[in-house]
């Protein structure tokens, strides 16, 4: 990465509610200062990956480097937790910059929820009844019926979360596509979900909305009782995490493929 500003007191310290990412914050910000986050050149976020996703959710309207290490459960977007040398870490980090998805979704009342999602933007099914949807790619239906218990379009970041547990395909960050994969299909049965170019439109029309309701997930963002979805990248937001030199996240990602 290109050498950033000094980092004394520039660095902007936040934490999960987990006692150990409190704790090592408060241990953090007295051996290395704590800037505000509007004031600082780097957020170092403390906890698992659901609180990388919050941290860098929050960040969207004004995005700053997040150098995450874990004090959580799961670490898979996280550096290792050390107390030392943590300025040289950073200023040696390498960038991974991704692009979060734009969900429109439509409810049964006609109105529409805009959200962004980092990982994936999934269609649930809300009852017991299987959900029947329509896929439509840029305006084509591609897919007139599909019965599942959900289907989601992950981008490359998310696609060793959610989308890898539903069988989703692991995407390099620099592969310029995205993965749709279907949750539990029962028809097409053996249909396994497709991956389609990252500026691509996806549209998902919801089939007997009212007998079969459907929600819809941006990462933690739910609408419930959509009738129609449609999910694009949106190019206009960059979103930079900051991973250890030699630990990249196309590293991590290459292998989790050969993990066994």
């Amino acid at each position: 990465m290109s050498k950033l500003e000094p980092l004394v007191n520039r660095v902007a310290f936040v934490a999960s509610d987990r006692p150990e990412a409190q704790e090592a914050r408060e241990r953090l910000i007295v051996r290395y200062g704590g800037a505000a986050p509007g004031e600082a050149r780097v957020i170092v976020a403390l906890g698992g990956d659901g609180f990388m996703l919050e941290t860098l959710h929050a960040r969207i309207d004004e995005p700053k480097p997040i150098y995450g290490m874990n004090r959580g459960s799961v670490g898979f977007l996280m550096n290792e937790y050390s107390e030392d040398h943590l300025l040289e870490r950073i200023e040696a980090a390498e960038r991974a910059v991704i692009h979060p998805l734009r969900m429109t979704a439509v409810d049964a009342d006609g109105r529409a929820h805009e959200a962004l999602a980092i990982n994936e933007v999934s269609l649930l099914r809300q009852t017991r009844q299987t959900a029947k949807l329509r896929i439509l790619i840029d305006g084509k239906t591609r897919m007139d019926e599909l019965q599942c218990d959900g289907a989601m379009l992950a981008t490359p970041a998310g696609s060793t979360a959610y989308n890898l547990s539903a069988h989703g395909p692991i995407i390099p960050l620099d592969a310029k596509v995205l993965a749709l994969t279907p949750i539990s299909a029962f028809r097409p049965r053996r249909w396994r979900g497709a991956l389609l170019p990252h500026a691509a439109t996806v549209q998902f029309q919801i089939l007997e909305a009212e007998k079969r309701p459907v929600s819809a997930v941006a990462d933690n963002f739910e609408v419930r009782d959509v009738i129609d979805v449609s999910v694009t990248e949106d190019r206009g937001v960059s979103l930079t995490m900051l991973f250890d030199a030699g630990r990249s996240l196309e590293e991590r990602m290459l292998a989790e493929q050969f993990s066994v």
